[in-house]
């Protein structure tokens, strides 16, 4: 299975939230931490706040937090919300899409079942189990002294 890059952001930005969970942090501060788009990840929030996984607040003191605690929160259920605008192969389109496999569709039962068996296993774990806090502050090499 692969994973779209939203969903990869997605997830990276709730396990760096479960690893300070008292401090909020803003999308431009997580952002340049993993060296990703600002503009994409306000998208990747703004999904994961539908879906009740984050809380931005605005402001002073703003930024963004989890909604519910990390170990409520699973690494399946997330992915079920931020990857459900893909679809693993054209055939699974509502259109049907231009899948050599549509024809026939023998494989499509067999495919639904691997991606749901993937999204369960995923259920078996909670974002807590892999939160990270904030990298340590950067120290200058001995070289560069």
């Amino acid at each position: 299975m692969r994973l779209a890059a939203f969903t990869d952001y997605g997830l990276r930005m709730l396990m760096r939230l479960a690893g300070t969970p008292d401090e909020p942090l803003t999308t431009a501060c997580i952002a340049e931490e993993f060296q990703i788009s600002y503009n994409h990840l306000t998208k990747v929030v703004l999904d994961l706040s539908r879906g009740d996984f984050a809380t931005p607040q605005r402001g002073a003191g703003g930024g963004i937090r989890l909604a519910r605690p990390a170990d409520a929160i699973t690494l399946g259920e997330v992915v079920r919300r931020l990857e459900d605008r893909y679809d693993m192969v054209e055939c699974f389109r509502a259109d049907g899409g231009a899948s050599l496999l549509n024809p026939s569709r023998r494989l499509k039962p067999q495919l639904a079942a691997a991606r749901e068996a993937f999204v369960a296993e995923l259920d078996k774990t909670a974002i807590a189990d892999w939160a990270y806090p904030r990298p340590a502050a950067r120290r200058p090499s001995r070289a560069a002294k």
